[in-house]
Order: C-alpha cells, then sequence, then structure tokens
C-alpha cells in the first residue's frame, strides 16, 4: 500500500501538461498547479482568447499573475532528495490503441488486466485490491479488453454467465426465464470446456496437416535439388561427348588435311621433275636449231651434204600426249568423301536430335500422383513381367511362360551369355521397369528375395558386387517364413509385418519410390524407399534352397 501512496504523490505533483514532476510551481485561480514556463506557453498559444485552465477549461476574465509556490516548490525538491522519480514514463500511459484504467484520474495508465465480474479494467495499482482482498481474489481476470460491455446481458444488464445450445448464443441467468425459456442452457464455463476439447481436437488436426505440409514441402525441396542434381550432371555429360565427338572430327579433320598435303608433295614433285625434263629438252631443242640454221642458210649444195651426217640425232622427246592436265578433278575424290561423311553425319544428327529432343521434353517435374492404397488401386498399375533366360543362373529352372522359377540339383543347358548371373541363384526380368508399375511375387517355400535391380549390375563376384541387395545398384526384400529383412548397398533393416506367402511391388520411378507389401486379405506396408532412380529397373527373384521356387503372378 506504501507502493500506492507513492505513485499518487508523483501524480499530485506532476504537471499535467509536460507530465514531470513541477518546475517552478505555480498555481492559477481554479486551484490546478503547473510549471511557471508550460502554463506560460500553453496561454501564448491560445492567441485572443479568454486564457483558461487545462485541466478543468475554467476561463478566467484576464491572464492571472502568475506566483511561484514557495511550499509546492520545496515539496517537489523534498521529493527527489528522497529518491522519488517523476510520473510514469510515457509508454506507461494508454494510447488510442491502448486498454486504459478505468479508476485512473486525469491521464490514464495502461490496463493490464479486466475484470468479467467488476466489467471494469485496471492498471497495476488498481488492481492490488483484487489480489489482497479475500473476496475480489474470487473474481475472474482476464488479458486488458475493450469489450468488457459484451458480457453485458442487453435485456437484464447481468454478465452473461450461461450459454444457449438452441440459439448458440451467451445469456445471463435471467435469459432462461422469458426469451430462452425451455431451452438447452449450461453454464458458458462447461461450454467452454467442451468447445476447448473440441478445439484442441481441431489443433491437433492442424498440426499434423502442418507437419505433413511441411514434409511435402521437404520433398518438393528435395525434388528440386535432385532436378538440379541431374540436370546438371546431364549437361556436363553431354558437354564431354559433344567434346569428344568434335575432338574427333578434328583429328579426322587434321588427318585428312595431312593426307592431302603429303599427297599434294608428291605430285607436285613429280609434276616438278616432268616440268624440269621438258625444259632440258626445250634447250637441247633450242641448241639443235641453233646448230641447224647456219646449214640451213648455206647455198652451197656440196657443202650442205658434207656436213649433214655429221648432226647429232634427235633425242626421244616426252610426248605431250603421255599427260593430261585436269585443274578441276585434283583430289574430287576426297572431296565427294568429305561431303558423304558430312552428309551421313548430318543425317546421324538430324535423327538422333529428335530422340534427345523427345528426351528432354519427357522429363516430367510435376507432382507424382498420391500411392495408391487399396489393392485395387494397386492392380490398375499390374504389368506382365516374365524373367529373362539369358540372366537366370544354370541352376535356375524357368517355367510356365518364363514366368515360374525353381531352384534345381541339376544345371540346365543354358547356352553361354554375359547377361548371366554365374555365382548367386538369381534371375532378372525381361522387361525393363520405368513410370509406375505394381506385380506380385508368390513364393511356394521358405528364402526367396524379391528385388529389383539395375541392369548394370555384376553377374559375377561377391554378395556386395552381384547379390540383390548387397550394393548400390539393387534393393531387396528377404522373405523368410517368419521375418523380413530388407537390404540395400549392404545395409540391413529389420521389417515387421504379417508374413504371408505374397509379396506385392509397387514402383513410382519418377517419383522414385519403392514399396513392398504383404499381401492376404488386406495389403501391409513392409518396407518404402524414397530415393532417386537414375536407371531403368529390372524386377529380380534369389531363390536360397533347392526345390524352392516362386511365381511371378499373372493378372486376369
Amino acid at each position: 500500500m506504501a507502493q500506492k501512496g507513492v505513485q499518487l504523490d508523483q501524480e499530485t505533483f506532476s504537471c499535467s501538461i509536460c507530465l514531470e514532476l513541477l518546475k517552478d510551481p505555480v498555481t492559477i485561480p481554479c486551484g490546478h498547479s503547473y510549471c511557471m514556463n508550460c502554463i506560460n506557453n500553453f496561454w501564448d498559444e491560445g492567441e485572443k482568447k479568454l486564457p483558461s485552465c487545462p485541466q478543468c477549461r475554467q476561463t478566467f476574465k484576464w491572464r492571472p499573475v502568475l506566483v511561484k509556490s514557495t511550499m509546492l516548490a520545496a515539496l517537489v525538491e523534498q521529493m527527489k532528495k528522497t529518491g522519488l522519480q517523476a510520473a510514469p514514463a510515457d509508454h506507461c500511459y494508454a494510447g488510442p490503441e491502448d486498454v486504459a484504467c478505468d479508476f485512473c484520474s486525469g491521464r490514464k495508465l495502461k490496463a493490464i488486466k479486466s475484470c468479467l465480474v467488476c466489467l471494469v479494467s485496471y492498471c497495476e495499482n488498481h488492481l492490488q485490491p483484487h489480489h489482497d482482498v479475500a473476496p475480489l481474489k474470487k473474481h475472474k481476470l482476464v488479458d486488458p479488453s475493450k469489450n468488457l460491455q459484451d458480457n453485458v446481458c442487453p435485456h437484464h444488464g447481468e454478465v452473461m454467465k450461461m450459454f444457449c445450445r438452441t440459439d448458440q448464443k451467451c445469456i445471463c441467468y435471467l435469459c432462461p426465464v422469458d426469451e430462452h425459456k425451455g431451452h438447452d442452457t449450461v453454464s458458458a464455463a462447461a461450454e467452454r470446456t467442451e468447445r476447448q476439447r473440441e478445439m484442441e481436437v481441431s489443433r491437433q488436426q492442424i498440426q499434423q496437416e502442418i507437419q505433413d505440409r511441411e514434409k511435402d514441402v521437404k520433398l518438393l525441396q528435395q525434388e528440386v535439388e535432385a532436378i538440379n542434381q541431374s540436370a546438371d550432371k546431364t549437361v556436363k555429360d553431354s558437354e564431354e561427348h559433344f567434346t569428344q565427338l568434335i575432338s574427333l572430327l578434328q583429328k579426322r579433320s587434321s588427318d585428312v588435311k595431312q593426307q592431302i598435303r603429303s599427297q599434294q608433295e608428291t605430285e607436285v614433285r613429280r609434276v616438278r621433275e616432268l616440268e624440269d625434263k621438258l625444259q632440258q629438252e626445250i634447250t637441247d631443242l633450242k641448241r639443235r636449231d641453233a646448230e641447224l640454221k647456219p646449214l640451213t642458210d648455206n647455198e652451197d649444195h656440196n657443202q650442205f651434204l658434207h656436213n649433214y651426217p655429221s648432226l647429232s640425232p634427235l633425242r626421244e622427246s616426252t610426248h605431250s600426249s603421255s599427260f593430261s592436265i585436269h585443274p578441276l578433278r585434283y583430289f574430287l575424290g576426297v572431296r565427294v568423301a568429305v561431303s558423304e561423311v558430312r552428309y551421313q553425319l548430318e543425317e546421324i544428327l538430324r535423327d538422333t536430335w529428335k530422340n534427345i529432343s523427345l528426351a528432354i521434353t519427357d522429363v516430367d517435374v510435376l507432382l507424382s500422383e498420391p500411392e495408391p492404397e487399396s489393392r485395387a488401386e494397386f492392380l490398375k498399375y499390374s504389368c506382365e513381367i516374365t524373367l529373362d533366360q539369358n540372366t537366370a543362373n544354370t541352376q535356375l529352372l524357368l517355367s510356365e511362360g518364363n514366368r515360374k522359377v525353381t531352384f534345381m540339383d541339376q544345371h540346365q543347358s543354358y547356352s553361354s551369355h554375359p547377361d548371366r548371373f554365374t555365382r548367386r541363384i538369381q534371375v532378372l526380368s525381361r522387361e525393363s521397369l520405368t513410370g509406375r508399375h505394381y506385380w506380385e511375387v508368390e513364393r511356394k517355400t521358405d528364402a526367396v528375395s524379391v528385388a529389383v535391380s539395375y541392369k548394370n549390375i555384376f553377374r559375377s563376384g561377391g554378395w556386395k558386387k552381384s547379390g540383390f541387395g548387397g550394393n548400390d545398384k539393387s534393393w531387396s526384400l528377404y522373405c523368410y517364413n517368419t521375418r523380413y529383412v530388407f537390404w540395400h548397398n549392404n545395409i540391413r533393416t529389420s521389417n515387421p509385418g504379417p508374413v504371408t506367402s505374397r509379396i506385392g511391388v509397387y514402383l513410382d520411378h519418377r517419383a522414385g519410390v519403392l514399396s513392398f507389401y504383404s499381401v492376404s486379405e488386406t495389403m501391409t506396408l513392409l518396407h518404402r524407399v524414397r530415393t532417386f532412380f537414375t536407371q531403368p529397373l529390372y524386377a529380380g527373384v534369389w531363390v536360397y534352397h533347392r526345390g524352392d521356387s516362386a511365381d511371378l503372378c499373372k493378372f486376369k
């Protein structure tokens, strides 16, 4: 209570204009006190209007003469010496958006609680009786509210503490007597409790949906990351392939150029040699002509006949018919061959580019459809799968249209094939699987592995190389008579679930979903994989013991 008194003194000795402790306090005729400067400035701003009191609005015929109040000044100084502070900080007062204390006089403080019984809002000081007085302690205090009057019945003026379920509205204790007579009414607290339970259930559902949506968002973010990574890797691989192709073409171009230049030098050398020979013959012929000219000019017949036999005979000359010149035909065959290569390459690129474009546009980045829930929905994606004899271990017998596999004592007379498993008693399907597929495997005995695998899994070697589930190229569910075990990349995961003879496999290749189900009258999820498949998948079966068999079910 002492604290309350201190607060009262602070308000009493504060200027209502500047909201601080009085400085040079003066008291005007109406009895209110102000700082001398504050009241003078207030009146100065009033221009020619009659001076008035800022609090009570009383007007004066003339401007009062202001004299400092010595007693008030002394009291204020004494308050400062005893450690009392100025009026509450400005942020403690109620603003337009705040709930004001209904008990404060003058400038009101912010309310910290509202009483649903008193229908009044209180600041910290005026709320104190609700903490100290026994009857008031029972009152219901809530956060400050501007709508307290909404809790009052407009017909009877009483606090509405009841709820009419018939009309779905709050009422007071008098309403059931007249307006709500015969209605289903309960206390507001009881209705609140029931509605609170319903709201908690709704909130739990909302929070679960939020978690589900957050998981979906995370999956979408992972899908975006996977798309970006795949696109980056594909661009890199494509650049490497085209770079190698360009390098090969450049090498071939260099080889052709080198061969042409080499042949050019050979042919030019041959022509030059022939040219030199012809030039020598021309020189000889000119010299011979020079020798014959004087004899031809000699008119003495005897002298002409005497000297003619002494002339040397002409050497055999290179006849021009021994070679021909066809400038436009030199290396024509090379040009034709290179042009043919160019046209063939253009044709190949034109045809393959269509496939590349189709492969690019076939990329679907939309969200995949939700996974089916009932067996009837799964069967919409059922596919006929047959086993590939070229992959079967020689101790596996394929029958019933290559849909049944049996572990035999004797080796089968299969022809040699590079795709055949040599160490593991397993086999792959003939069909590659992309898109959405569902199939079922019926195991006749104990210990059968139902799997999917990339085509490039090793065909020989140890468990980590060629065994279904022992590497990063395959995923496998090992089925025993008492349990299931899932393997991938040599990591083991136990899977509880009802042991049945039939296993269902659901694959959404594009979404990266692979699920294994125990199939009976109902379908029970045994294991689900979420990953990013980089190649087409093939169904696989691994049979462990001699005499064991498994069937790929055929759907009607």
